[in-house]
């Protein structure tokens, strides 16, 4: 396992949900957990992790409806669905939603650690996606590490500047906390460092995007950082 990673698990049962929970952090990782769909959105949708446990049927927003607003908002978030409901439509319609493994329960702890361990080393290994925006007429290039702004400048960029770069965009607008940048982009525990090195970062980020673009990357004073985007990316 990479960092002990975090593990999000959204199941109203508390039985299953404390199960589940009690056997992720035996095999090391560390948990974070909701126990309906509307506690569940929320933390999906704003919380610090790298896998998503996320049962479908439970009060309030569905498996289903949460799997969508995450593809939406973290289109590489890793998934398991959890369900009861073993029928090959629903397997296929979490499978075709984004979802990168759907368990049946009743399943054996074993076999839950396993496909764990398997998908987050699968998403860990994943390689990014073609990272090319135009944004304010600048063309960004985080394949080539490199932004061309209108009047024919280039910024060359770090690997780990393109890294930060490309999570912000990713983003769409979410704020995020310099713990999830330092899980995601550095890959370290944030419980278990102090580092202004993020600060530094941005700054030097800031700088690079100069006057066409660095008035999108804003710091939420207490919060962390997002990037804002026009609407037509």
């Amino acid at each position: 396992m990479i960092d002990s990673p975090t593990i999000l698990v959204i199941e109203d049962d508390p039985a299953v949900r404390m199960g589940i929970v009690d056997t992720l952090e035996y095999g090391g990782y560390q948990t974070l957990q909701a126990p309906d769909g509307y506690v569940g959105m929320e933390m999906a949708l704003k919380a610090n992790y790298r896998l998503l446990l996320l049962d479908i049927v439970m009060p309030g927003p569905s498996g289903f409806e949460i799997l969508a607003a995450i593809k939406k908002a973290r289109p590489g978030q890793a998934v398991i669905m959890l369900s009861a409901r073993g029928e090959e439509q629903d397997r296929v319609k979490g499978l075709v939603g984004g979802a990168d493994d759907y368990v049946v329960k009743p399943f054996s702890m074993k076999e839950l650690l396993a496909r764990v361990d398997a998908v987050l080393r699968r998403t860990h290994e994943r390689p990014a996606p073609a990272a090319n925006y135009v944004i304010d007429g600048a063309e960004i290039d985080l394949t080539e590490n490199k932004i061309k702004f209108t009047d024919g400048a280039i910024a060359e960029l770090s690997e780990r500047e393109s890294c930060l770069l490309r999570y912000l965009i990713e983003a769409n607008g979410r704020i995020l906390t310099r713990h999830e940048i330092l899980r995601h982009v550095w890959n370290l525990d944030p419980d278990k460092i102090e580092t202004r090195t993020i600060d530094m970062h941005m700054a030097n980020l800031r700088a690079k995007l100069g006057n066409d673009l660095s008035h999108r990357l804003a710091t939420e004073r207490g919060k962390g950082y997002r990037f804002t985007q026009p609407t037509d990316i």
